[in-house]
């Protein structure tokens, strides 16, 4: 069985999901969401029958605070936390990653995600790529997939891959967007990794923001080609905007013309912009071409 668990981020539907994968008596999370929506996940598993203090695996994507804010609350119920070796440091000691989530998102720190707090060593599982993971009768295997952040990985279970933020942001039938916030944006290693994705070929991929896609192809290619009408309008437009908030702006009105989505359904521009907020690429997006050329 595999549980979505939509976390209703800034109480927006279907902006950010956790996965549960339950087999027999095995139990495993992936992703867990910011700190302020442990809640909320306990209430889902409640649902199923499920204490959340029986949750002793969790998998997760990357370490960006929408993926694995709330990572040390299961930590302290006694779960061991999986994660890339870059990673690792940082959910030992989140002092950095709070440092540079703040530098993003300022005095909004509080309000998005809530506490951040360190997890103890002994409970950390740094996962090399292409690792199994074997978890009772559930067989997971790593994906390092760089390109929205080194310390990114794929999980693949059985004909699905949990896809973090690699594979972009698809709410219901709306486009797929790339989320490329800094300081990692790697254009190339992105598409390579969007290669691994596909050579795998998952029957369906489960994307954070948000849910289970299962036209693999045409999502990979969609991706691909939103990505670089995205770093090329950044590149294009760095030097011509030189004020940081008109760049975002005008971003702003470029993305959202581009997602051709009628007015009638604004809702999910909302749900799109909570999800995978545009000013992040604007900063991401022109570090890239400043560090690249």
């Amino acid at each position: 069985m595999i549980k979505i668990i939509d976390i209703n981020f800034q109480n927006q539907k279907s902006a950010v999901g956790c996965f549960l994968i339950k087999k027999d008596k095995n139990i495993v999370l992936i992703e867990t969401g910011p700190s302020l929506y442990y809640n909320k996940i306990k209430t889902s598993l409640e649902e199923i029958n499920i204490d959340i203090d029986e949750i002793k695996y969790v998998l997760v994507t990357h370490i960006h605070l929408d993926h694995s804010g709330g990572a040390w609350k299961f930590a302290k119920n006694g779960a061991k936390i999986y994660v890339h070796p870059l990673g690792a440091p940082h959910l030992e000691n989140p002092e950095k990653l709070i440092a540079s989530a703040s530098k993003i998102y300022g005095d909004k720190m509080d309000q998005l995600w809530g506490k951040v707090d360190n997890i103890d060593a002994n409970n950390i599982i740094s996962v090399d790529h292409n690792e199994t993971i074997n978890i009772g009768n559930i067989e997971i295997k790593a994906l390092h997939t760089p390109g929205h952040a080194n310390h990114h990985i794929a999980w693949k279970y059985e004909h699905n891959i949990f896809t973090g933020d690699i594979a972009g942001a698809k709410i219901d039938d709306g486009p797929v967007l790339p989320a490329c916030p800094p300081p990692d944006i790697d254009l190339v290693k992105w598409e390579q990794s969007l290669d691994i994705i596909k050579k795998h070929k998952p029957k369906r991929l489960y994307l954070t923001h948000f849910g289970k896609h299962e036209n693999i192809s045409n999502h990979i290619q969609e991706l691909k080609q939103e990505l670089k009408v995205w770093s090329y309008w950044i590149k294009e437009k760095k030097d011509k905007i030189l004020d940081n908030p008109s760049l975002v702006n005008e971003f702003n009105k470029f993305v959202y013309n581009n997602m051709k989505i009628k007015k009638i359904e604004d809702k999910l521009i909302h749900q799109y912009f909570a999800a995978n907020p545009p000013y992040m690429s604007v900063s991401g997006l022109k570090r890239y071409w400043e560090k690249y050329g």
